[in-house]
């Protein structure tokens, strides 16, 4: 009864956080409604989103969508979590209910804000922290300037990941932990597997150097490596878990844009040296290289962390040194190294370094709670706070480096600190003495959102309900987008209006359902995006667009190859489709012109009976009826004449590595044009029903390891509870 109890006061105790967590964001909303929408949650994330609940909905696993060919292989571009149960499910929930865009992306965000806190209360709570300190591990864990100024807000993918990495600690470190029954391994697997699969390659190398870091520490402690082995191997089944999505990753990756990306991207985004005295105050402003190298003053909210944690850690080292480095030194190693990481380049296909600080954001608070933890209620972590909050805005004055908020934000962190050290004063030997760590990391955060834009610089946009409909479009036609940098020509700061309605900019057509050549892709996969050569944001490059309008867009051009039969050309740029006489202009509009092929819409799946790239050669004209072209495979019938030529089908798709065609039984051989679409070969003569099917070897292989863990799991849950029986 007791372990139930007690199992009962910890959930209660995590929930509690992760509610308190809730109430925060929910004042951020009230203060800004439209504080989690920016930039790529707009152009990509939300649009993507939809796109996997109409998935869900129509019973398809969204691995592919028909709404994009940059962005067409969601499973291979990662940062969606296409194969996270929770992500997945929270999506499909979200999508249930009437929300505005802003209000699904502060529902998503919010939802993992809440497991995220919960997480880090119980890793805290096994380190035998109080309730009130490992809420306040909880706070920071959660709400430091990081994740709100970035994960949350902006690139999910690394919010989506990072919500686990406390749960992966907490299940590693009761896996290490001799007391546990054999079953131990079993902790880690699940967590592991949420990480991995929640979408940020960054966090997934956060995972791999915990687990090596509790490994190393584990085998100096013990100097047994069978300490390890149920950690390693509940690690290793989390990995099986989620094999599908890291092997679909390193599958889409190769070839790609990403493995090309210039050497100056690893210097930008480094936490610079400079600006460490935001962590004491995030109003502290000094030069950080952005996303063109460009060293510009920014304030340090990514080092918002509440103001407690550094002081209370410093405190811990001035004043209960040897005690305070006996107790936390791996953890005191551990954040030096995660700090100089978010210092110095990156490396290979990882960029901007400061992308490393939740991590260190988790363990600073693990290490100021271990001081707090030493001396409940002491005086001295209050004074430091104080005289560190005086002596930074002090130095914040001499230096220039003052934000434009800064002193309405300095006095209300001087009063919070005062107001901290008083309270442990008047509170002394009270059971209350406890709370005012958390209350004032609580309060600190808030007042740091309040007056620094959580927004660090990125655009935003205007996009309003009306793209999820697809007119003035045409949904049967694929289109080909041209349009100038977004960000630079759409966002609030040039556009204040709503924008997007005629050109789509990036994963926006997958709202309506509008079939797009264009989409977001940080990775921009071999083929139709390395061909046009699109930008991230799912710009196509304007010299190569006016190249394929003049000479590409004719009855037998490359376009009309790929089944583009509708183009949108933004009024910024002074280009017509051409030949005339092949397209008609149907609509303009303050953003731009849309023309369409004067003909009707392209069909999915085509007979072509010869091709640029196979000269000297004719094929049979196929007849080709009830066409099924759905998410992940296509069906057509075909009718190919008697003789001795065979038939080539082309399939308005992109191509991707995997595509398995047959003809009933009989296996037909899928290649590629130029690696944009995929083409099948049909020998003369043949009948009947042609299926093409995305079964790449990545998710065969990486299926059968899932299927075989859960298998392992379920066996092992099973036996363990018969033992227990």
């Amino acid at each position: 009864m007791s372990a139930s109890r007690s199992t009962r006061s910890e959930v209660l105790g995590a929930v509690s956080a992760g509610l308190l967590v809730v109430f925060f964001c929910l004042i951020l909303l009230w203060h800004d409604p439209l504080v989690f929408w920016n930039d790529d949650y707009e152009l990509s994330v939300l649009p993507v989103f939809a796109d996997m609940a109409r998935s869900w909905s129509e019973g398809h696993w969204p691995i592919l969508s028909p709404y994009s060919w940059v962005c067409g292989n969601l499973a291979g571009e990662f940062q969606y979590g296409v194969f996270s149960v929770f992500v997945n499910a929270v999506v499909t929930v979200v999508w249930k209910f009437p929300l505005t865009f802003p209000e699904q992306a502060a529902a998503v965000s919010i939802a993992h804000l809440f497991a995220l806190a919960m997480g880090a209360f119980l890793l805290a709570r096994d380190r035998q922290f109080s309730g009130p300190l490992s809420i306040f591990v909880a706070l920071i864990a959660s709400l430091n300037g990081w994740i709100i100024c970035w994960g949350a807000t902006d690139w999910f993918g690394a919010l989506g990941a990072f919500t686990w990495l406390p749960w992966a600690w907490w299940g590693a470190a009761r896996a290490l932990d001799p007391r546990r029954s054999k079953w131990r391994f079993l902790w880690p697997a699940p967590f592991v597997y949420l990480v991995v699969t929640g979408g940020f390659p960054y966090t997934v190398l956060m995972l791999l150097l915990l687990i090596a870091w509790l490994a190393i520490k584990a085998l100096i402690e013990t100097r047994s490596i069978r300490s390890i082995a149920p950690m390693l191997f509940g690690v290793a089944l989390g990995f099986g878990l989620s094999a599908p999505a890291w092997l679909a990753i390193l599958d889409l990756v190769q070839g790609s844009a990403r493995e090309l990306q210039p050497a100056r991207a690893h210097w930008q985004w480094l936490v610079s040296p400079a600006a460490l005295p935001g962590l004491i105050l995030p109003c502290w402003t000094v030069k950080w290289a952005d996303f063109s190298n460009r060293y510009l003053p920014h304030t340090a909210a990514e080092l918002a962390c509440g103001l407690v944690a550094p002081a209370a850690l410093i405190a811990g080292l001035v004043w209960r040194a040897r005690a305070l480095v006996r107790q936390i030194k791996w953890e005191l190693v551990l954040l030096l190294l995660l700090l100089l990481l978010s210092m110095i380049p990156t490396a290979g296909l990882f960029r901007w370094s400061f992308r490393w600080l939740p991590f260190f954001h988790l363990v600073l608070a693990i290490c100021a709670a271990e001081a707090l933890h030493l001396r409940p209620g002491s005086p001295i972590p209050a004074t430091v706070a104080l005289s560190l909050t005086a002596v930074t805005a002090i130095a914040m004055v001499i230096l220039r480096v003052t934000g434009s908020d800064a002193f309405p934000l300095t006095w209300i962190f001087l009063g919070l600190a005062a107001f901290w050290f008083l309270s442990t004063l008047s509170l002394s030997g009270s059971e209350f003495q406890k709370w005012p760590p958390a209350a004032i990391t609580f309060l600190a955060l808030l007042a740091t959102y309040m007056y620094i834009p959580t927004n660090c610089g990125v655009p935003k946009y205007n996009f309003s309900q009306a793209l999820l409909k697809p007119a003035p479009l045409d949904p049967e036609r694929l289109y080909l987008s041209i349009y100038p940098w977004a960000e630079l020509t759409y966002c609030v700061g040039y556009k204040p209006q709503p924008v997007g309605e005629t050109l789509r900019p990036g994963s926006t057509p997958m709202w309506a359902g509008l079939h797009f050549i264009n989409g977001y892709s940080p990775i921009r996969p071999a083929g139709v995006a390395r061909e046009f050569a699109t930008s991230i944001h799912g710009e196509i490059n304007p010299s190569v667009g006016s190249y394929l309008l003049s000479n590409q867009a004719g009855k037998d051009g490359e376009l009309a190859l790929l089944g583009v039969d509708g183009v949108i050309v933004a009024h910024e740029l002074d280009l017509i489709p051409q030949p005339s006489s092949e397209w008609e202009a149907v609509l303009t509009t303050d953003e731009g012109r849309v023309f369409h092929r004067r003909s009707a819409p392209f069909a999915r799946v085509r007979s072509i009976t010869s091709l640029d790239s196979r000269p000297g050669e004719q094929f049979a004209t196929a007849t080709v009826s009830q066409i099924n072209d759905s998410r992940n495979r296509a069906e057509v019938d075909v009718d190919v004449p008697n003789g001795q030529r065979p038939a080539l089908l082309t399939f308005s798709r992109p191509y991707f590595r995997g595509y398995e065609a047959r003809l009933g039984n009989r296996k037909l051989a899928v290649t590629s044009y130029r690696g944009l679409f995929p083409m099948v070969e049909v020998p003369a003569g043949a009948h009947g029903r042609i299926a093409l099917v995305y079964r790449p070897a990545w998710l065969i292989f990486g299926g059968a390891t899932a299927a075989a863990c859960v298998l392992l799991i379920l066996l092992a849950v099973i036996v363990r509870g018969r033992a227990n029986n």
